[in-house]
């Protein structure tokens, strides 16, 4: 049964309304009209015998939850890995129902890698699929579901086969985001890349550790995901994933190989240029050190002169000489400047 706009009953009272962001009743892939609590939905769908509910909720804590989830039927495990979220990408079945957890990314804007405290940032999807339902929980502000609802609203042949095809679109915007993220990350890996090798170049190991945790942020939300896919492609999840499904979620899978082998291309990438960053820091270190020595062995010339004569012995024959203080001056002078133009002839200064 719709609710009018503005109407309500227990169901909308206990989720409000930034918690449910859309809730839609489809049947034979054309969404009914009006405004549906996820209650009054799945009794709409079940009173039919055909078609399917969406609900859609954002970032919903324990008691907006409860309802939606004693109304579908969902496990207390998922619904309790969903509302605290922070959990790898993963697919769990549950008797009818598949629980599944996708890791959203986005690229965040800035002028340099090797400058920027923050590169990948990330957001969490889980999906809740069953027979006659499918329920999307989002936490992050960058995941939003509305223009996907938009465009699947816009095929009608394809939502009439079934709450499936909603999940392989999501699965399939969501790794197609991490296509877009490599692709700008490649940017990023080409910029340090040429940072480390230019000539005097000032990257320091801490840029480069961070450009490498912003990798391990990308690697930790598309490595899990292979496994769940497979399975849904393979067939592991029963009726709730039609053949005709299957095929698509298999060239979701390609893709994700494809960001996985290019994310596993950074990662070792990323080794062997802090291996070469340690490496020039290892080597400045050492020539900041000659240059030290060198300047050191030059002033130890008149240091060790005007030490000797500094002890003022009474005993000592250039004392009393003439030409004595400029000769000793001389001398001094001239040492310091062979020295140094042996140490400059070495590259030592």
């Amino acid at each position: 049964m719709a609710i009018p706009a503005g109407g309500g009953s227990d169901m909308a009272a206990a989720t409000t309304p930034d918690a449910v962001v859309a809730c839609g009743v489809y049947v034979d892939g054309v969404r009914l009209p009006g405004d549906w609590t996820p209650g009054d939905a799945v009794a709409e769908v079940r009173t039919r015998g055909v078609g399917f509910v969406w609900v859609g909720l954002y970032a919903p804590d324990e008691d907006r939850i409860r309802d939606v989830a004693e109304a579908f039927g969902l496990h207390e495990l998922a619904v309790e890995d969903a509302v605290h979220a922070h959990q790898r990408p993963k697919l769990e079945r549950y008797e009818d129902n598949l629980f599944m957890v996708f890791k959203t990314l986005r690229y965040v804007e800035h002028e340099s890698p090797t400058t920027a405290n923050e590169i990948v940032e990330s957001g969490e999807l889980e999906v809740f699929l069953g027979r006659d339902y499918v329920v999307t929980v989002r936490h992050g502000n960058h995941s939003a579901l509305g223009n996907l609802r938009t465009e699947l609203e816009a095929q009608p042949e394809r939502l009439a086969t079934g709450p499936a095809v909603v999940l392989h679109a999501i699965a399939d915007r969501v790794v197609d985001g991490y296509l877009d993220v490599v692709e700008a990350f490649q940017g990023d890996i080409d910029l340090v890349e040429a940072a480390v090798f230019a000539p005097r170049s000032e990257i320091g190991i801490e840029q480069m550790y961070l450009v490498k945790r912003e990798l391990m942020e990308l690697r930790r939300a598309v490595m899990p995901l292979a496994g769940p896919l497979r399975k849904l492609s393979e067939g592991h999840c029963g009726p709730l994933i039609p053949e005709t499904v299957r095929s698509y979620f298999r060239d979701v899978d390609d893709h994700l190989t494809t960001v996985t082998e290019r994310v596993t291309g950074f990662d070792e990438l990323l080794t062997t240029l802090i291996d070469a960053t340690l490496a020039k820091v290892s080597l400045q270190q050492n020539n900041d050190m000659r240059r030290i020595s060198a300047w050191v062995a030059i002033i130890a010339v008149p240091t060790m002169v005007f030490g000797t004569y500094g002890m003022n012995f009474d005993q000592m024959p250039e004392l009393r000489w003439k030409y004595g203080y400029p000769l000793i001056l001389s001398i001094t002078l001239a040492a310091c400047l062979v020295l140094y133009r042996l140490f400059k002839r070495n590259r030592w200064l």
